[in-house]
């Protein structure tokens, strides 16, 4: 109760409505990818029912918890690579296998927390590299809300006029008035159907793991190996770039537990968000910095809500069409992909692979299974290496001082 008095009197608008644009933004970006995934290891429509609800008590009491504990906004989402992973090496692989795949996935991420190996990289990783790495995957999001404006160039071209207007006169609430006014154009032009959506409470559908070499090694490393590598990293990344410094490694080890705990559930892999991580992280989402985790503890009240509707939720998010849900996600990202080039070009001596990481990120390429943003940093890493091997600064000694 203390807590949530606490919460309630830190909270906002603002707050309320970033929460609200990163759960929809998170859900309907890649909610259809899940289900793919779920369909494709054979799941019945009560157990994706069940896959949601995991996912959504996972992510929200997750959010919350870790939101309150460490007072910065910690937002924790569903591994979207990971999902394609699922899908695509679910070939010969049993729902019950997968799980038992889920199961070493998130005693994975569990051990990566304990040991501290994976908090000791970031902290070596560059603060010119982390921000390029944000920029480049926010930028990608920011490039299809823009796109959007080919189909559907009235709704798009009013949205970034009410956010053009909004930055100028109620900096707080762009991003709000962004989400109305892209609604009401959209109901105005008849693209929101809200015919499917249904009220249905999900119920817990329970898979017993059993274990399979195949599947592990096919199916649960490699959703291991994408999820850090294409999620923790610049999860990490969009939290200290924003100035926050929590500790790392509780983080991955209550990610693993939570993936551990739901994995039977359908809760198949839980990780740090980056791209909706942002619009919370936003100073749009509250002015004061050390009240910005009231934004996420929101998200993750809305994730518990989705969760908890289960059967309604595909219906919910269908209603919005994809043009109007890239727009205000796009636009809620400007300021922190303005702010990302910024710190990653400071630099001069780091300037170069600021850019290369940023442009790898950005092109969206995918090698061994694993994302940009994993190899954008890779590259960032290579070129300082070549650039700055055995380099020794320039000596300020004078002439009589050797």
């Amino acid at each position: 109760m203390r807590h949530l008095k606490e919460m309630l009197r830190d909270t906002s608008l603002s707050a309320v409505s970033a929460g609200f644009v990163a759960t929809l933004v998170g859900f309907t970006s890649t909610i259809a990818l899940i289900f793919h995934a779920a369909r494709s290891l054979g799941a019945t429509p009560d157990q994706i029912t069940s896959w949601v609800l995991a996912l959504g008590l996972g992510m929200g009491l997750s959010t919350l918890g870790l939101s309150l504990w460490t007072r910065a906004p910690i937002l924790i989402t569903w591994s979207t690579p990971g999902a394609a992973v699922i899908a695509g090496a679910a070939t010969g692989v049993s729902l019950s296998e997968a799980v038992g795949a889920f199961l070493v996935c998130g005693v994975l991420m569990w051990l990566c927390g304990v040991t501290g190996w994976f908090e000791r990289i970031m902290n070596r990783i560059p603060l010119a590299l982390a921000s390029s790495l944000l920029a480049g995957i926010l930028a990608k999001f920011a490039l299809l809300s823009f796109a959007a404006a080919t189909p559907q160039p009235l709704l798009i071209v009013t949205m970034l006029m009410v956010y053009l207007v909004g930055k100028r006169w109620w900096p707080r609430y762009a991003v709000l008035g962004v989400l109305l006014g892209g609604t009401a154009v959209a109901a105005a032009q008849g693209l929101l159907d809200t015919s499917q959506v249904k009220l249905q409470f999900a119920q817990p559908v329970f898979v017993m793991p059993t274990w399979s070499w195949h599947a592990v090694l096919s199916m649960g490393v490699p959703l291991f190996i994408v999820t850090m590598a294409s999620q923790a990293v610049p999860g990490v990344s969009a939290i200290r770039v924003s100035g926050y410094q929590p500790p790392v490694s509780p983080l991955m080890s209550w990610s693993g537990i939570t993936t551990v705990l739901l994995a039977p559930f359908g809760g198949y892999a839980f990780n740090l968000a980056a791209i909706t991580a942002a619009i919370v992280l936003n100073p749009h989402a509250h002015a004061d910095a050390g009240k910005r985790y009231t934004a996420a503890m929101w998200a993750g009240l809305f994730y518990i809500a989705m969760g908890l509707l289960g059967g309604a939720v595909a219906g919910l998010l269908a209603a919005f069409p994809a043009a109007l849900i890239m727009g205000v996600a796009g636009m809620a990202l400007l300021g922190t992909i303005a702010n990302g080039l910024a710190t990653s070009l400071a630099e001069p001596g780091k300037r170069e692979a600021a850019l290369i990481t940023f442009l790898v990120t950005l092109s969206g390429v995918t090698l061994l299974g694993v994302g940009s943003a994993f190899w954008g940093l890779v590259a960032g890493v290579v070129t300082l290496f070549v650039e700055h091997y055995r380099i020794r600064p320039p000596s300020h000694e004078g002439p009589d001082e050797r």
